[in-house]
């Protein structure tokens, strides 16, 4: 995917390398294990993973977000596992992760749905989905974030998506970002957690 290695060929982290907030938040409460960030760019939140003791595996189109990512891990004196793969060519493998953290990947309806169906199939018994993206309000917005409405969630919709999970909390949330230049400002946003 030519556009994200464009928008992470420089020595700046776009979206910074601390992690999302929400994520770090939620995998904090929880006992490490195996974890699979898809979409997960520069890998920052990968590598804190790693650091909080978790097995961390990572997947993204870029293949620049994948060197800054191992380049992150190693000052941070981690180890990731780091895979250059489109969203589509994901093969579940049954049962395998503790959590599933998907922070701002925004997917067009055709790919979002079948995908979503194959995280909760990857997803171990007792295992958590940590989701963090924008809403449709945030096309009003300049803090980040798609342009294109479909790749935009809502409460109800993610309801629906992930409506095979127990325990499932879903706020629609008004946030600060501070997140490199990509993500900076008031932002419009959901957050998921369920349980499988």
């Amino acid at each position: 995917m030519t556009i994200w290695n464009e928008r992470y060929n420089t020595e700046e982290f776009i979206f910074g390398k601390e992690p999302n907030q929400f994520f770090k938040k939620s995998i904090d409460k929880l006992c490490p294990g195996k974890i699979l960030l898809p979409a997960d760019g520069e890998g920052r939140n990968a590598v804190y993973a790693a650091k909080s003791g978790w097995e961390a595996y990572a997947f993204d189109a870029s293949t620049v977000g994948k060197d800054k990512a191992l380049d992150l891990a190693e000052q941070e004196d981690v180890t990731i596992n780091y895979e250059v793969s489109l969203i589509e060519d994901f093969e579940p493998i049954p049962n395998e992760y503790d959590a599933i953290a998907l922070i701002y990947c925004h997917l067009t309806a055709s790919i979002k749905t079948p995908f979503f169906e194959k995280l909760v199939e990857s997803l171990a018994p007792g295992g958590v989905v940590i989701l963090e993206g924008f809403r449709q309000e945030q096309l009003a917005m300049t803090s980040g974030g798609p342009k294109e409405p479909e790749r935009l969630y809502s409460a109800e919709q993610l309801a629906n998506d992930f409506k095979q999970l127990s325990k499932l909390n879903i706020t629609e949330e008004t946030v600060w970002l501070d997140e490199g230049p990509g993500h900076q400002g008031e932002a419009k946003v959901v957050r998921l957690i369920g349980k499988k």
